[in-house]
Protein backbone atom coordinates (compact mmCIF):
# COMPACT_ATOMS: atom_id res chain seq x y z
CA UNK A 1 0.00 0.00 0.00
CA UNK A 2 1.17 3.62 -0.93
CA UNK A 3 2.04 6.12 1.28
CA UNK A 4 -0.71 8.20 -0.31
CA UNK A 5 -2.97 5.00 -0.33
CA UNK A 6 -2.35 4.77 3.69
CA UNK A 7 -3.13 8.59 4.16
CA UNK A 8 -6.41 8.48 2.26
CA UNK A 9 -7.60 5.76 4.29
CA UNK A 10 -6.54 7.42 7.65
CA UNK A 11 -8.37 10.22 6.43
CA UNK A 12 -11.58 8.29 5.50
CA UNK A 13 -11.00 6.36 9.17
CA UNK A 14 -10.58 10.15 10.99
CA UNK A 15 -14.44 11.57 9.09
CA UNK A 16 -16.20 8.73 9.13
CA UNK A 17 -15.68 7.04 12.72
CA UNK A 18 -17.50 3.29 13.49
CA UNK A 19 -20.76 3.73 13.76
CA UNK A 20 -21.07 7.52 13.15
CA UNK A 21 -23.98 8.70 10.72
CA UNK A 22 -26.53 11.50 10.63
CA UNK A 23 -29.79 10.72 12.29
CA UNK A 24 -30.91 8.08 12.42
CA UNK A 25 -34.46 8.91 10.36
CA UNK A 26 -32.31 10.24 7.92
CA UNK A 27 -33.11 8.22 4.58
CA UNK A 28 -33.49 8.17 1.59
CA UNK A 29 -37.66 7.57 0.47
CA UNK A 30 -38.38 4.98 -2.08
CA UNK A 31 -40.31 7.85 -3.54
CA UNK A 32 -37.21 8.89 -6.22
CA UNK A 33 -37.89 10.28 -9.44
CA UNK A 34 -41.85 11.02 -9.48
CA UNK A 35 -43.49 12.63 -12.19
CA UNK A 36 -45.77 15.39 -10.56
CA UNK A 37 -47.40 18.50 -12.58
CA UNK A 38 -46.58 22.12 -11.01
CA UNK A 39 -48.08 25.11 -13.11
CA UNK A 40 -48.64 23.52 -16.38
CA UNK A 41 -52.01 22.39 -16.99
CA UNK A 42 -53.32 19.19 -19.50
CA UNK A 43 -51.45 20.80 -22.48
CA UNK A 44 -47.91 20.50 -20.51
CA UNK A 45 -48.62 17.52 -19.69
CA UNK A 46 -48.77 15.91 -22.84
CA UNK A 47 -45.34 17.65 -23.46
CA UNK A 48 -44.15 16.10 -20.64
CA UNK A 49 -43.35 19.34 -19.24
CA UNK A 50 -43.17 17.92 -15.29
CA UNK A 51 -40.85 18.84 -12.60
CA UNK A 52 -39.13 15.89 -11.06
CA UNK A 53 -39.41 14.74 -7.49
CA UNK A 54 -36.73 13.44 -5.22
CA UNK A 55 -37.37 13.27 -1.73
CA UNK A 56 -34.85 13.16 1.41
CA UNK A 57 -36.42 12.23 4.96
CA UNK A 58 -34.23 13.60 7.35
CA UNK A 59 -34.75 14.75 11.15
CA UNK A 60 -35.85 17.99 12.10
CA UNK A 61 -36.89 19.75 15.62
CA UNK A 62 -39.71 18.03 17.20
CA UNK A 63 -43.03 20.27 17.17
CA UNK A 64 -41.46 22.43 15.19
CA UNK A 65 -43.73 24.41 12.50
CA UNK A 66 -44.36 23.20 8.99
CA UNK A 67 -43.16 25.74 6.51
CA UNK A 68 -40.98 25.45 3.17
CA UNK A 69 -38.27 27.34 1.57
CA UNK A 70 -37.28 27.10 -2.37
CA UNK A 71 -33.51 27.49 -3.36
CA UNK A 72 -32.52 29.06 -6.77
CA UNK A 73 -28.48 29.16 -8.06
CA UNK A 74 -26.35 28.62 -10.77
CA UNK A 75 -28.11 31.01 -13.16
CA UNK A 76 -24.74 32.17 -15.04
CA UNK A 77 -26.39 35.36 -16.33
CA UNK A 78 -25.51 37.01 -19.52
CA UNK A 79 -26.43 40.05 -21.27
CA UNK A 80 -29.72 39.25 -22.86
CA UNK A 81 -28.94 40.34 -25.79
CA UNK A 82 -25.65 37.99 -25.67
CA UNK A 83 -27.68 34.85 -24.35
CA UNK A 84 -31.56 34.90 -23.57
CA UNK A 85 -31.45 30.99 -22.89
CA UNK A 86 -30.23 31.67 -19.69
CA UNK A 87 -32.96 34.22 -18.52
CA UNK A 88 -36.09 32.66 -19.79
CA UNK A 89 -34.50 29.53 -17.72
CA UNK A 90 -34.10 31.93 -15.03
CA UNK A 91 -37.55 33.41 -15.22
CA UNK A 92 -39.11 29.94 -15.73
CA UNK A 93 -37.46 29.62 -12.27
CA UNK A 94 -38.92 32.63 -10.63
CA UNK A 95 -42.64 31.72 -11.94
CA UNK A 96 -42.69 28.45 -10.56
CA UNK A 97 -41.29 29.86 -7.03
CA UNK A 98 -44.01 32.42 -7.56
CA UNK A 99 -46.71 29.47 -7.97
CA UNK A 100 -45.95 27.85 -4.84
CA UNK A 101 -48.55 27.02 -2.99
CA UNK A 102 -48.54 27.84 0.38
CA UNK A 103 -45.99 29.91 -0.85
CA UNK A 104 -42.37 29.78 0.60
CA UNK A 105 -41.04 31.42 3.65
CA UNK A 106 -38.12 32.32 2.50
CA UNK A 107 -35.58 31.64 -1.46
CA UNK A 108 -32.00 30.83 -1.16
CA UNK A 109 -29.95 32.45 -3.74
CA UNK A 110 -26.65 29.57 -4.23
CA UNK A 111 -24.36 31.66 -5.57
CA UNK A 112 -23.07 32.09 -9.68
CA UNK A 113 -25.82 34.42 -10.43
CA UNK A 114 -23.89 36.12 -13.09
CA UNK A 115 -21.46 35.25 -15.63
CA UNK A 116 -18.59 37.15 -15.84
CA UNK A 117 -19.47 39.50 -12.44
CA UNK A 118 -20.63 42.34 -14.94
CA UNK A 119 -22.51 44.66 -13.21
CA UNK A 120 -25.32 44.22 -16.24
CA UNK A 121 -25.24 40.90 -15.39
CA UNK A 122 -25.89 41.47 -11.41
CA UNK A 123 -28.53 44.18 -12.11
CA UNK A 124 -30.16 41.53 -14.55
CA UNK A 125 -30.57 39.10 -11.97
CA UNK A 126 -32.27 41.61 -9.12
CA UNK A 127 -34.40 42.81 -11.99
CA UNK A 128 -35.30 39.03 -12.52
CA UNK A 129 -35.27 37.91 -8.48
CA UNK A 130 -37.57 41.45 -7.85
CA UNK A 131 -41.10 39.76 -8.91
CA UNK A 132 -40.60 37.42 -6.02
CA UNK A 133 -42.29 39.01 -2.21
CA UNK A 134 -40.80 36.73 0.04
CA UNK A 135 -38.09 37.09 1.57
CA UNK A 136 -34.25 36.63 -0.02
CA UNK A 137 -30.99 35.55 0.99
CA UNK A 138 -27.75 35.17 -1.17
CA UNK A 139 -24.61 33.90 -1.05
CA UNK A 140 -21.87 34.26 -3.58
CA UNK A 141 -20.17 32.32 -6.16
CA UNK A 142 -17.25 32.70 -7.69
CA UNK A 143 -18.47 34.41 -11.07
CA UNK A 144 -19.99 36.96 -8.87
CA UNK A 145 -16.55 37.90 -7.28
CA UNK A 146 -13.63 38.18 -9.30
CA UNK A 147 -14.65 41.03 -11.52
CA UNK A 148 -14.12 43.76 -8.40
CA UNK A 149 -13.44 40.93 -5.69
CA UNK A 150 -17.52 41.23 -4.42
CA UNK A 151 -17.74 45.07 -4.65
CA UNK A 152 -20.85 44.89 -6.49
CA UNK A 153 -22.46 42.21 -5.64
CA UNK A 154 -22.25 42.72 -1.81
CA UNK A 155 -23.79 46.14 -2.12
CA UNK A 156 -26.51 44.64 -4.15
CA UNK A 157 -27.04 41.70 -2.28
CA UNK A 158 -25.75 41.82 1.20
CA UNK A 159 -22.25 40.57 2.88
CA UNK A 160 -21.81 36.69 4.05
CA UNK A 161 -22.05 34.55 6.45
CA UNK A 162 -24.67 35.16 7.59
CA UNK A 163 -27.21 33.30 10.17
CA UNK A 164 -30.64 33.32 10.87
CA UNK A 165 -33.13 31.06 13.17
CA UNK A 166 -36.47 29.68 11.23
CA UNK A 167 -38.81 27.89 13.54
CA UNK A 168 -37.01 25.42 15.25
CA UNK A 169 -34.27 25.75 12.60
CA UNK A 170 -30.43 27.45 12.67
CA UNK A 171 -29.66 28.03 9.31
CA UNK A 172 -26.03 29.35 8.48
CA UNK A 173 -24.59 30.86 4.92
CA UNK A 174 -21.17 30.71 4.54
CA UNK A 175 -18.75 32.45 1.57
CA UNK A 176 -16.61 29.75 0.13
CA UNK A 177 -15.81 31.39 -3.14
CA UNK A 178 -13.49 35.07 -2.10
CA UNK A 179 -10.19 32.71 -1.03
CA UNK A 180 -8.45 32.51 -3.89
CA UNK A 181 -4.76 33.49 -3.69
CA UNK A 182 -3.76 35.96 -5.28
CA UNK A 183 -2.71 35.49 -9.25
CA UNK A 184 -3.38 38.47 -10.96
CA UNK A 185 -1.22 41.05 -9.34
CA UNK A 186 1.99 39.67 -10.56
CA UNK A 187 1.09 39.28 -14.27
CA UNK A 188 -0.48 42.24 -14.01
CA UNK A 189 -3.53 41.01 -15.08
CA UNK A 190 -7.08 43.76 -15.84
CA UNK A 191 -10.41 42.77 -14.02
CA UNK A 192 -11.62 41.11 -16.79
CA UNK A 193 -8.85 38.82 -17.17
CA UNK A 194 -8.57 37.64 -13.38
CA UNK A 195 -12.57 37.37 -14.23
CA UNK A 196 -11.75 35.11 -16.96
CA UNK A 197 -9.60 32.64 -15.46
CA UNK A 198 -11.70 32.44 -11.88
CA UNK A 199 -15.14 31.76 -14.68
CA UNK A 200 -13.17 28.47 -15.84
CA UNK A 201 -14.23 24.98 -14.17
CA UNK A 202 -10.53 23.19 -14.87
CA UNK A 203 -8.73 26.36 -14.42
CA UNK A 204 -4.94 26.20 -13.14
CA UNK A 205 -4.21 29.90 -12.08
CA UNK A 206 -7.10 29.74 -9.83
CA UNK A 207 -5.62 26.86 -8.38
CA UNK A 208 -7.87 25.72 -4.68
CA UNK A 209 -9.62 28.65 -4.46
CA UNK A 210 -12.54 27.51 -2.43
CA UNK A 211 -12.23 27.71 1.39
CA UNK A 212 -14.14 29.05 4.30
CA UNK A 213 -10.95 30.35 5.59
CA UNK A 214 -10.26 31.30 9.45
CA UNK A 215 -12.65 33.77 9.44
CA UNK A 216 -15.71 31.90 8.00
CA UNK A 217 -14.41 28.71 10.78
CA UNK A 218 -14.25 30.46 13.47
CA UNK A 219 -17.96 32.26 12.38
CA UNK A 220 -19.72 29.26 12.04
CA UNK A 221 -17.95 27.73 15.21
CA UNK A 222 -19.31 30.69 17.15
CA UNK A 223 -22.84 30.41 15.74
CA UNK A 224 -23.10 27.28 16.94
CA UNK A 225 -21.75 27.20 19.98
CA UNK A 226 -25.52 28.65 21.90
CA UNK A 227 -27.19 25.88 19.89
CA UNK A 228 -28.34 22.53 21.04
CA UNK A 229 -26.76 19.71 19.63
CA UNK A 230 -29.63 18.02 18.45
CA UNK A 231 -31.31 20.65 16.86
CA UNK A 232 -31.09 20.58 13.15
CA UNK A 233 -28.68 23.06 11.50
CA UNK A 234 -28.73 23.80 7.24
CA UNK A 235 -25.39 25.41 6.01
CA UNK A 236 -25.41 26.89 2.69
CA UNK A 237 -22.58 27.09 0.61
CA UNK A 238 -21.73 27.36 -2.74
CA UNK A 239 -19.35 24.54 -2.90
CA UNK A 240 -19.62 21.43 -0.81
CA UNK A 241 -18.13 20.59 2.66
CA UNK A 242 -16.61 17.93 1.69
CA UNK A 243 -13.95 16.54 -1.05
CA UNK A 244 -15.78 15.87 -4.10
CA UNK A 245 -13.19 16.56 -6.74
CA UNK A 246 -10.48 19.17 -5.73
CA UNK A 247 -9.44 19.68 -9.92
CA UNK A 248 -12.83 21.24 -10.17
CA UNK A 249 -12.96 22.97 -6.63
CA UNK A 250 -16.31 20.63 -5.84
CA UNK A 251 -14.81 20.99 -2.29
CA UNK A 252 -13.20 23.33 -0.20
CA UNK A 253 -9.93 22.93 0.76
CA UNK A 254 -10.74 23.38 4.57
CA UNK A 255 -12.72 21.38 4.60
CA UNK A 256 -11.56 18.90 7.56
CA UNK A 257 -11.62 22.06 9.81
CA UNK A 258 -15.47 21.97 8.98
CA UNK A 259 -16.63 18.54 9.97
CA UNK A 260 -14.44 19.16 13.13
CA UNK A 261 -16.81 21.71 13.65
CA UNK A 262 -19.92 20.17 13.17
CA UNK A 263 -18.85 16.76 14.60
CA UNK A 264 -20.81 17.38 17.60
CA UNK A 265 -24.08 18.26 16.21
CA UNK A 266 -26.16 15.49 14.92
CA UNK A 267 -28.43 17.06 12.51
CA UNK A 268 -26.51 19.11 10.07
CA UNK A 269 -27.33 19.35 6.83
CA UNK A 270 -24.89 21.31 3.84
CA UNK A 271 -26.78 22.15 0.98
CA UNK A 272 -24.69 23.47 -1.80
CA UNK A 273 -24.65 24.77 -5.21
CA UNK A 274 -21.82 24.84 -7.80
CA UNK A 275 -21.79 21.36 -9.00
CA UNK A 276 -24.56 21.79 -11.52
CA UNK A 277 -26.17 18.37 -10.27
CA UNK A 278 -27.97 16.17 -8.47
CA UNK A 279 -25.71 14.77 -5.38
CA UNK A 280 -26.13 13.19 -1.46
CA UNK A 281 -23.29 12.41 0.30
CA UNK A 282 -22.77 11.34 3.88
CA UNK A 283 -19.57 12.47 6.09
CA UNK A 284 -19.94 11.52 9.68
CA UNK A 285 -23.07 13.12 11.19
CA UNK A 286 -23.65 15.44 8.09
CA UNK A 287 -25.08 15.06 5.05
CA UNK A 288 -24.85 16.82 1.75
CA UNK A 289 -27.18 17.65 -0.90
CA UNK A 290 -25.93 18.99 -4.21
CA UNK A 291 -28.32 21.22 -6.29
CA UNK A 292 -29.17 21.94 -9.71
CA UNK A 293 -28.37 24.81 -11.59
CA UNK A 294 -30.83 26.65 -13.85
CA UNK A 295 -28.00 27.31 -16.53
CA UNK A 296 -26.92 23.83 -17.83
CA UNK A 297 -25.43 20.59 -15.61
CA UNK A 298 -21.53 19.50 -14.79
CA UNK A 299 -20.95 15.91 -16.08
CA UNK A 300 -20.32 13.84 -13.13
CA UNK A 301 -16.35 13.92 -11.96
CA UNK A 302 -14.79 10.97 -13.48
CA UNK A 303 -12.84 9.17 -10.58
CA UNK A 304 -12.57 10.62 -6.59
CA UNK A 305 -16.08 10.43 -5.06
CA UNK A 306 -16.89 9.62 -2.05
CA UNK A 307 -19.07 6.73 -0.79
CA UNK A 308 -21.97 7.01 -0.52
CA UNK A 309 -22.48 9.33 -3.62
CA UNK A 310 -24.07 8.72 -5.99
CA UNK A 311 -24.91 10.45 -9.54
CA UNK A 312 -28.57 10.51 -9.70
CA UNK A 313 -28.96 12.13 -13.15
CA UNK A 314 -28.26 11.57 -16.73
CA UNK A 315 -28.29 14.42 -18.65
CA UNK A 316 -29.31 14.57 -22.20
CA UNK A 317 -26.95 16.85 -23.78
CA UNK A 318 -29.16 17.73 -26.89
CA UNK A 319 -31.78 19.19 -24.89
CA UNK A 320 -30.88 22.11 -23.00
CA UNK A 321 -33.58 22.30 -20.21
CA UNK A 322 -32.48 19.08 -19.29
CA UNK A 323 -30.59 18.29 -15.72
CA UNK A 324 -31.52 21.76 -14.86
CA UNK A 325 -33.96 23.26 -12.93
CA UNK A 326 -34.25 24.44 -8.60
CA UNK A 327 -35.67 23.14 -5.76
CA UNK A 328 -38.08 22.99 -2.54
CA UNK A 329 -37.78 22.10 0.76
CA UNK A 330 -40.27 21.26 2.68
CA UNK A 331 -39.80 21.23 6.77
CA UNK A 332 -43.14 19.33 8.39
CA UNK A 333 -44.62 19.64 11.73
CA UNK A 334 -43.58 15.36 11.58
CA UNK A 335 -40.03 15.81 11.78
CA UNK A 336 -39.59 15.38 8.27
CA UNK A 337 -37.66 17.53 5.46
CA UNK A 338 -39.75 17.03 2.09
CA UNK A 339 -36.71 17.43 -0.61
CA UNK A 340 -38.31 18.37 -4.45
CA UNK A 341 -35.83 18.58 -7.02
CA UNK A 342 -37.78 20.53 -9.98
CA UNK A 343 -36.35 19.42 -13.41
CA UNK A 344 -37.50 20.45 -16.50
CA UNK A 345 -37.04 16.92 -18.21
CA UNK A 346 -38.89 14.70 -20.08
CA UNK A 347 -37.34 11.10 -19.72
CA UNK A 348 -36.09 10.23 -16.05
CA UNK A 349 -32.85 7.80 -17.09
CA UNK A 350 -32.00 7.07 -13.41
CA UNK A 351 -34.37 5.05 -11.17
CA UNK A 352 -32.68 2.15 -9.51
CA UNK A 353 -32.21 2.70 -5.83
CA UNK A 354 -28.41 2.80 -6.49
CA UNK A 355 -29.07 6.19 -7.99
CA UNK A 356 -30.52 7.77 -5.06
CA UNK A 357 -27.51 7.93 -3.22
CA UNK A 358 -28.33 5.03 -0.89
CA UNK A 359 -26.69 2.07 -2.37
CA UNK A 360 -25.02 -0.48 -0.44
CA UNK A 361 -21.52 0.98 -0.77
CA UNK A 362 -19.45 -1.06 1.59
CA UNK A 363 -17.91 -3.10 -0.81
CA UNK A 364 -16.18 0.04 -2.55
CA UNK A 365 -12.75 0.60 -2.76
CA UNK A 366 -11.12 3.51 -1.79
CA UNK A 367 -8.91 5.31 -4.43
CA UNK A 368 -6.74 8.68 -4.61
CA UNK A 369 -8.62 10.95 -5.89
CA UNK A 370 -7.03 12.05 -9.30
CA UNK A 371 -5.14 15.07 -8.35
CA UNK A 372 -3.33 12.99 -5.91
CA UNK A 373 -2.84 10.39 -8.50
CA UNK A 374 1.50 10.66 -9.89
Amino acid sequence: MSDLESLRREMDRTLRPAGERPDGSTMMTRRVFLHKSAIYGASAAACGLFPCISTIEMAFAQGGAAFTFAWLSDTHLYPKELNSRFVEKTVRAVKEIQAMSPPADFLIFGGDLAQLGDPVELRLGAELLSTLAIKKVFIPGEHDWYLDMGATYSKMFGESPWTFDHKGVRFIGLDTVSRARDFWTSRKMSDKERMGHMATLDGTLGGDWAAVGSDGLKYLNSKLSDWPKDKPVVIFTHNPLYEYYPPWNFWVRDWKQVHEIVRPYGNVTNIHGHTHQVLYNEIGKMRSIGMLATSWPWPYAPTGVPKLTRPMVRADPGDHFDGVGWAAHTMTSAARVNYEYKMWRKDIFATARDDSGTGDNRNQVLTPRIADRP
